[in-house]
């Protein structure tokens, strides 16, 4: 069931305020995590808190990654061209429901979420490039430096990513196996390259940037 309408602090706020004035009182829609997210053709979401990952599917039935939508980025069918399009919730989210007519009818709406796509353009542009090195273990060195930088949080010893990723999810991202994944995550550690939490979050310390 939806629940009242409250942006979480870490959402932009530019977006974030707009939202409140435009839709006060609106309902947003909760969802857990490792929840399919159901899209219609002529609507979008937009993210409030938490992260959602957006993929598709190959014939073969492998996975790939397209990006992750973070606080106060939309996504849907209209903004995308790839079928099949799939979004799951990557942690507990609420998203916000929006019309793609009431985008088009509020130019201050529709600039604010221009400006978030951008964002997600970056984003998108970064999972590229990404894909190009040939090492498996370059690939998931700038995977987690992208991930620390849209969904990290500061903490003593460095970063902390904001959402728990499985081995397979990662695999996924950079077109490996979980077996490989599972390999290297343990081979970063002994490096110090990353640290684990006793809650399993991944932890980049702040001299990590300077390895790759």
């Amino acid at each position: 069931m939806p629940h009242s309408f409250a942006l979480d602090a870490a959402s932009q706020p530019d977006l974030r305020q707009l939202l409140e004035e435009l839709y006060q009182g609106r309902s947003l829609y909760p969802f857990s995590s490792g929840q399919p997210i159901e899209m219609l053709p002529h609507e979008i979401w937009v993210v409030c808190r938490g992260v959602v990952q957006l993929g598709t599917l190959y014939d073969t039935g492998d996975e790939a990654l397209l990006g992750l939508a973070c606080p106060s980025m939309p996504f849907g069918l209209p903004l995308t061209l790839i079928r099949p399009y799939q979004a799951i919730a990557l942690s507990d989210v609420d998203l916000m429901r929006l019309s793609m007519a009431e985008v088009e009818q509020s130019p201050m709406l529709a600039q604010g979420i221009f400006r978030h796509l951008t964002r997600r353009l970056r984003q998108t542009e970064a999972i590229l490039a990404m894909v190009g090195y040939r090492r498996v273990e370059e690939r998931l060195r700038h995977l987690l430096l992208l991930l620390q930088e849209e969904v990290g949080h500061p903490v003593p010893d460095g970063t902390r990513l904001g959402v728990r990723l499985t081995h397979q999810q990662l695999a996924n991202a950079i077109g490996t196996t979980r077996v490989t994944v599972t390999r290297l995550i343990n081979q970063l550690r002994e490096e110090g390259w990353l640290q684990i939490d006793r809650n399993r979050y991944i932890i980049i310390p702040a001299h990590s940037k300077m390895a790759i």
